[in-house]
């Protein structure tokens, strides 16, 4: 089953998925952040298995591409060594689904379906 965040990196200035990009996905407990999934973009630049189905709990979270690596992997300069997507999850019984947007000197996110 599908982990009920999960996550999409297509790299704009190549026009194709973000292949080997490592993630870490943190929750934010009692003002600290604890570390509840990680792992690395498919072959379609996707990651579905940052948490095993009903691990999702109610709170802030944060996403933390690694997007330096994954540059310096294809000879690029980029300006970026990490982006950090922090949300809201309300629903725990949701699916969040947060997709980067990304290009050496920029990127955007927004949630997905």
């Amino acid at each position: 089953m599908t982990s009920p965040i999960t996550t999409h990196v297509l790299d704009t200035a190549r026009g194709a998925p973000a292949v080997g990009v490592r993630i870490v996905l943190e929750r934010e407990t009692a003002g600290a952040w604890v570390k509840v999934g990680e792992g690395t973009t498919d072959v379609d630049g996707r990651l579905k298995t940052l948490m095993s189905a009903g691990s999702l709990a109610a709170g802030t979270y944060r996403l933390t591409f690694e997007t330096g690596n994954y540059f310096r992997l294809h000879s690029v300069d980029a300006f970026f060594e990490t982006v950090v997507v922090p949300f809201a999850v309300r629903d725990a019984k949701g699916h969040f689904h947060v997709p980067l947007l990304l290009s050496p000197f920029g990127y955007s996110t927004y949630r997905g379906s």
